[in-house]
């Protein structure tokens, strides 16, 4: 079994992700190779559906690029919280086909079966729809210990969109458009169930680059044990990790990037652990007193290493990217930090707005 250096599967996982140099060319590829992006609406710097891009693409990439792709083209779609390639449909069709699997949710679209039939009508006739546009005709209530109880529509428009029977046209004012699957969707054949799944292993392996057998899977993605892939050991790690071969012994050019706290690289936080010895949690929903970081703190990958984050806020009304800090994981050489200040006037440049805050009137001095 071979043996990698850290540094050799921490490259691994860096390329795989497209994080290092040259730069992806479009939207497509990356969406592709990434095989999904996140979506929150969080939007403390950007939303993740247009940071994880931005950090690829850099400036060449616009979030009408995404609307485009969502909206017009067709070439992207967007399924249970996330984007993902057109192309990718059939590995989904055979899952949707069989879904639900748990009982209360089959039970509830069963007993409310006139209303389900209200909902697709209301969508022919006149979609595509805001869920505030279809009438609530549940014979049955949704009902939830959380933010979901009594919310109908939008849980029936999301079970549906589950079952492949309605599906997200487009977003007005952020929020989502519903329409017949038929009418978004292309016409293709499913792949059947286990090949899909055998597929869509191979291709979240090769996203990812390198994995343990029993990594964290996002709720998105197949949770079978995956078996794709050649099996490695890393340097001073114990166990086994599952990698794609067609990534091992490619060249390597790092470079420097901001990350989204959503970014996939930094996804499986016992990996980012092992691999690159990188402590990293989202703080957002901590109390500010509690925050080591900042509210949205954003990851900073140089070239092989994760090295520190930066608390950045986009504040559009006084036309500022405000960087309250950053932190140096290791200390930073020169050309480490003039490169993280680099990334900050690009970030900022996209965005519009001026760089700016007290990490940044610090380096001034």
């Amino acid at each position: 079994m071979r043996e990698l250096t850290r540094v050799e599967a921490r490259r691994l996982a860096v390329r795989a992700q497209l994080l290092d140099a040259p730069r992806p060319r479009d939207l497509l590829t990356v969406v592709q190779r990434l095989t999904l992006v996140q979506i929150d609406p969080t939007a403390a710097v950007a939303p993740s559906i247009d940071l994880v891009p931005w950090s690829r693409l850099g400036s060449a990439y616009h979030p009408e690029h995404m609307r485009t792709a969502l909206e017009r083209d067709f070439t992207l779609f967007e399924f249970d919280g996330m984007v993902r390639p057109m192309a990718d449909l059939p590995l989904f069709l055979a899952d949707m086909a069989v879904w639900p699997q748990r009982d209360e949710i089959r039970e509830w679209i069963e007993v409310n079966d006139p209303f389900r039939r209200d909902v697709l009508a209301r969508l022919e006739e006149r979609g595509p729809l805001l869920s505030r546009e279809v009438p609530d005709t549940s014979l049955v209530p949704w009902q939830s210990s959380g933010w979901t109880n009594n919310r109908n529509v939008t849980r029936m428009l999301e079970f549906l969109m589950m079952r492949g029977e309605v599906a997200i046209a487009g977003r007005r004012g952020g929020q989502r458009l519903w329409d017949l699957a038929e009418r978004v969707y292309p016409d293709v054949v499913a792949v059947p169930r286990d090949e899909a799944r055998r597929i869509r292993d191979e291709r979240r392996l090769r996203a990812l680059g390198i994995v343990r057998p029993d990594s964290a899977i996002n709720p998105a993605e197949p949770r079978d044990r995956a078996v794709a892939g050649e099996w490695v050991t890393v340097e001073g790690l114990a166990g086994v990790w599952r990698v794609d071969p067609s990534l091992l012994d490619m060249s390597f050019t790092g470079r420097t990037a901001l990350l989204c706290p959503y970014d996939r690289l930094v996804y499986d936080r016992a990996r980012l652990a092992e691999l690159f010895d990188f402590a990293y949690l989202l703080e957002m929903y901590k109390p500010k007193a509690a925050r080591r970081w900042g509210y949205y703190a954003l990851p900073v990958l140089h070239h092989d290493r994760l090295v520190g984050k930066v608390d950045a806020t986009a504040d559009r009304k006084a036309g500022v990217l405000r960087v309250d800090a950053i932190h140096e994981d290791v200390p930073f050489t020169k050309a480490m930090s003039a490169a993280v200040h680099a990334e900050l006037a690009e970030l900022a440049t996209w965005l519009g707005l001026h760089l700016g805050g007290p990490a940044i009137a610090a380096r001034r001095r």
